[in-house]
């Protein structure tokens, strides 16, 4: 069983080398944060 579970390892391994899966939420940005309001940096406020 514990070849088993290291075969089933690297066969994802590899095929997350060869065809990698694109996750969005690993790149989606939300903009600025609640430190940034504070600091007053945005656009409308003087």
């Amino acid at each position: 069983m514990n070849f088993l579970t290291h075969l089933i390892g690297y066969a994802a391994a590899i095929r997350e080398f060869v065809s990698p899966t694109y996750r969005p939420e690993r790149y989606y940005m939300r903009g600025p944060g609640p430190a940034s309001a504070r600091r007053g940096n945005s656009l409308g406020a003087r």
